[in-house]
């Protein structure tokens, strides 16, 4: 199983729009179509299983999951994806959902590393700018990390729009 499954209709649930509308959310559909899934990790910080193993597991159609990285909380990719949906059971075969570490740039590995070393109280008292002793604090964080992908994907829907509007 996923080390945090989300519950994505808590997300941006205080947060709303210039106009005064909710934020919309990211959301599981309300599905009872039951879906098999094979979870393969290919990764080495996944803590719920091993590197190199499988599970077989059983989930829902559309039931929106997150993994995130045992070591530094970050979001892990699934199938190149930091999203998960898995889909309906097709002919009794199930989803194969391989789990990856993302490609980090230099400065997010150097943060992980940095706080795997640093106590957080003591991030200030590093001899480095006010800008990276920020960043240090501001750990990885599943309703962030929802806020963020509702974000791309009101941006996504918003560019399909005016992609078919110019059709």
């Amino acid at each position: 199983a996923p080390r945090r499954s989300s519950d994505p209709e808590e997300a941006g649930g205080g947060e709303e729009m210039k106009a005064g509308q909710p934020l919309p959310v990211l959301r599981s559909f309300n599905s009872s179509e039951p879906s098999r899934v094979i979870l393969r990790n290919r990764s080495p910080r996944f803590g719920t299983l091993q590197p190199g193993r499988h599970l077989r597991s059983h989930s829902y159609r559309d039931h929106l999951l997150l993994f995130g990285d045992a070591e530094t909380q970050d979001v892990l990719l699934v199938n190149q994806t930091e999203l998960f949906v898995p889909f309906a059971t097709v002919d009794g075969q199930p989803t194969l959902a391989n789990i990856t570490l993302p490609v980090y740039t230099l400065k997010e590995r150097c943060l992980q590393v940095v706080r795997s070393l640093v106590k957080p109280e003591n991030y200030r008292r590093l001899d480095i700018g006010r800008s990276l002793s920020e960043d240090l604090e501001d750990h990885p964080n599943i309703q962030k990390d929802l806020e963020r992908l509702t974000q791309e994907h009101i941006a996504n829907q918003q560019l399909e729009e005016k992609t078919e509007e110019l059709n």
